[in-house]
């Protein structure tokens, strides 16, 4: 039992002595970060200076990362749109196109790109294909009354929405009941109401392409700000977009579009502009396209169609954000170093002031490892505060960014402690140096210095 109690009354000193020395360890780094802070103070302007390098280090990593975030993911979002399970097929003019001519040289017909009958031979031959979602596509000018926008008219089945991962905001979009019968109803982009019906709801309402009047039915919601077009240049692309059934399509335009011009006319046959074609499961997509492409490439000699695979983008946006990410941190790695050699410069200048100092402190009793840590502190509350000043501006710009250059900007949770994280890291490591060159300081020479 003595034994016992004299084992425990030995742990219970070891236990206040370690106590003891801890107090004393905090009650010394304490008292080194009042100095730190006192001798930084003294020296504001050039305290200041330095903890620039560090604020724009930081900055640069949280705002560079933030725009390059946004960017991906606006990128990434456009492909989504598309569909990950999605192969888009679309008619392209080839450079050698066919010309039959009508009469003589002042006409002719161009025919080429998709059919229906490439519809058939891939639901026929390919497995794998679960949807497919035919489009043609047409360009005039939408009215209602005396306004007018120019438009780009799709005519496409009732399961373009579900496909497309294009929503009906208000009303609905059109049946397989309006495609039989081909009814002359329309479903309206959302960017389009502020030039038609700037004032009244659309649905109900007629608006007229050509001589053909059809019904509002449905709006569909609003994807990206339309770049507004001058009216009468027909080589820009349409802003606006508005659908109808494809029978009624190709019962108002036909398979042959006419541009006339000056007393001849240019004629194009195209039975489809567009083809999309949903595969049952992801992880097929590839092997679908190559097969797809197999069979265009037997069928269509001439090049008259391109094919979109947005799951490839998808992948390829990804690594290309990978890259961004790696340059984009390299740059801010560059300008976090620039800020740790400042710090090392300054505090290499301060030993050299402070060496009188150094020796008075080792003269009355203050050890090597105290000298190393009053320095160290001080390099550390530099790039502190640096970071803090860095972690503040760097969340504030992506704000202005997004604000005045319309850019979106996307602040991720871990990039501000990873750079206020990194910026202690510089303190400390550019910091060592000097603060190990005071400590080791010989305290004769010290004080002889002036």
């Amino acid at each position: 039992m003595a034994a016992t109690l004299q084992s425990a009354g030995s742990q219970g000193k070891k236990g206040g002595v370690i106590a003891f020395f801890r107090s004393i360890d905090l009650v010394r780094l304490s008292r080194a970060m009042r100095l730190g802070v006192k001798s930084l103070w003294m020296h504001r302007l050039r305290s200041l200076l330095t903890v620039m390098g560090i604020v724009f280090g930081v900055c640069s990593v949280i705002a560079m990362l933030a725009i390059g975030e946004g960017a991906s993911f606006e990128a990434q979002e456009q492909i989504s749109r598309l569909g990950s399970q999605n192969i888009i097929l679309r008619s392209l003019k080839p450079p050698d196109q066919q010309k039959v001519s009508d009469q003589g040289s002042q006409s002719f017909v161009l025919q080429y790109g998709l059919t229906y009958l490439d519809i058939e031979r891939i639901r026929e031959t390919i497995p794998g294909v679960s949807i497919i979602v035919p489009n043609r596509l047409m360009r005039d000018y939408v009215w209602n009354i005396s306004r007018r926008v120019d438009c780009e008219i799709t005519g496409t089945v009732p399961w373009y929405p579900s496909m497309r991962n294009h929503r009906v905001q208000s009303g609905r979009f059109f049946t397989q009941n309006d495609l039989d019968e081909r009814t002359d109803v329309c479903v309206l982009g959302a960017e389009m109401l502020p030039g038609l019906f700037p004032l009244d709801s659309p649905i109900g309402r007629d608006v007229r392409v050509g001589g053909a009047y059809y019904r509002v039915i449905g709006v569909m919601e609003a994807r990206a700000k339309p770049a507004r077009t001058e009216e009468g240049d027909s080589n820009k692309s349409a802003a606006y977009q508005m659908f109808i059934p494809l029978t009624t399509a190709t019962t108002r335009y036909g398979e042959t579009l006419i541009k006339q011009r000056s007393g001849s006319f240019e004629a194009e046959r195209v039975q489809l502009h567009e083809i999309t074609i949903r595969v049952a499961n992801r992880e097929e997509v590839i092997v679908v396209a190559e097969a797809i492409k197999d069979l265009m490439l037997h069928h269509h000699k001439k090049k008259d169609y391109e094919m979109t695979v947005p799951l490839e983008l998808l992948k390829q946006a990804e690594r290309t954000k990978q890259i961004f990410n790696v340059v984009l941190g390299s740059i801010a790695a560059i300008s976090l170093l620039v800020g740790g050699i400042g710090i090392m410069n300054i505090m290499l200048a301060t030993v050299t002031e402070r060496t009188r100092e150094i020796g008075i402190r080792r003269a009355l009793g203050a050890r090597q490892r105290d000298i190393a840590m009053q320095f160290l502190v001080e390099a550390v509350l530099l790039s502190g505060t640096g970071g803090i000043l860095g972690v503040m501006l760097g969340i504030a710009i992506p704000f202005f960014v997004s604000h005045f250059a319309g850019m979106k900007t996307i602040i991720t949770f871990w990039s501000p402690p990873m750079a206020f994280g990194i910026s202690a890291i510089v303190g400390s490591v550019f910091g060592l140096y000097p603060a190990l060159r005071a400590s080791r300081m010989d305290p004769v020479e010290a004080l002889r210095h002036e």
